[in-house]
């Protein structure tokens, strides 16, 4: 019965993930706030990077992963999707990362051994592999280990690109639910019914949790959170590639999918690309936290959270818009039109910041 609906109607199915994620996330956010408050489990690290004076809880992240982790166990069952089961068994090591850090913080060295595991055992037992990176920079077909190789690097800079832009309520899970709302409705038209369900249950869970996230927010993700929604969008643009590949016998879904797949990362991507490019040129480690992110340069301008998240989601939409009406004209092109894009916007932020800075001294 339930698999003949499935066939039938599975716009029920992808509803029903969608729903179910979300309200568990609703209704367990109250109970861990009340348990971080009772018992202190409040991480007072870093307290130079933050924009909140107050302690509150960075575990919304562990109902993000909890909800996401049982919708996509409930459903997988019914399209019999075994890689499901390896991305589960990493989300599980992230998690447990992600918990130790937001608690107690955790080294850096033992965070990228961990994301490393993780980013293999993906890659290499879960089949989310790149196999090409059609002609951008002149490289077509990759070998099993080549691709392996690349894809783990991706796995892993997405993973922490999504952690860097967790600096303002709402600003992570919004771009995530856009990359993903992307992705499930692709994946859907695909009819591609495991990765559909996958990213609308990954919607759905933080959905429930932007309840609560919003400014001012109740409660933060943490890197439990970021780092769940970095590794599955990572995971599913690798397929979504994967799946949209010509091979001369196929149409694909979309053309040109890598730029699309860039179109609908380009918040974290370009952010993470710029702080790490300004970071080693001052002579320092890319990895240091400093408030030099997008969202840290418009808080600097004057805008509050709800704002600076229309502002960075609304070139986030215009870029994937842009993407998909020129997906005609190549991979290479569309990539190094969209990163333009992107400076002109960072710019044009410099160059207000730097109105606004000699204003700031003729005043003094």
């Amino acid at each position: 019965m339930l698999k003949y609906l499935l066939q039938s109607y599975p716009e029920l199915f992808y509803v029903a993930i969608f729903v179910l994620a979300a309200l568990m996330v609703v209704f367990s956010i109250p109970s861990i706030i009340f348990t971080s408050i009772k018992y202190g489990l409040f991480d007072t690290n870093d307290m130079h990077r933050k924009s909140h004076g107050n302690n509150i809880s960075r575990l919304g992240g562990l109902a993000i992963f909890v909800s996401f982790t049982i919708s996509v166990l409930l459903f997988a069952a019914l399209v019999q999707f075994n890689e499901a089961n390896f991305l589960i068994t990493s989300c599980i090591i992230l998690a447990a990362l992600g918990l130790k850090d937001d608690v107690y913080g955790i080294n850096t060295s033992t965070k990228f051994i961990l994301q490393l595991i993780v980013a293999i055992i993906l890659v290499f037992f879960g089949g989310f592999r790149l196999s090409s990176l059609y002609g951008v920079l002149g490289i077509g077909d990759m070998n099993m280990l080549w691709g392996g190789v690349f894809s783990v690097i991706l796995i892993i800079f997405l993973n922490n690109a999504f952690n860097l832009i967790d600096g303002i309520d709402g600003l992570a899970g919004s771009i995530g639910i856009i990359a993903n709302l992307f992705f499930g409705v692709f994946f859907a038209m695909m009819n591609q019914l495991a990765y559909a369900f996958i990213a609308f249950a990954l919607v759905g869970a933080v959905l429930g949790f932007i309840r609560y996230n919003w400014y001012p927010a109740k409660i933060f993700m943490g890197d439990t959170g970021a780092l769940i929604i970095g590794l599955v969008t990572a995971a599913l643009s690798i397929k979504f590639i994967e799946l949209s590949k010509f091979t001369g016998e196929t149409t694909p879904f979309v053309f040109s999918a890598p730029a699309i797949a860039v179109a609908m990362l380009i918040v974290p991507i370009y952010d993470s690309l710029r702080v790490f490019t300004v970071r080693i040129f001052k002579g320092k480690s890319p990895f240091e936290g400093d408030r030099n992110h997008i969202h840290h340069r418009l808080e600097r301008l004057g805008y509050k959270p709800p704002q600076i998240i229309l502002l960075t989601a609304g070139l986030n939409i215009a870029v994937i818009t842009m993407a998909l009406l020129m997906q005609n004209f190549g991979n290479f092109f569309l990539i190094f039109f969209i990163i333009g894009l992107c400076i002109i916007f960072d710019f044009v932020l410099f160059y207000r910041l730097r109105i606004k800075d000699q204003k700031a001294i003729l005043k003094l």
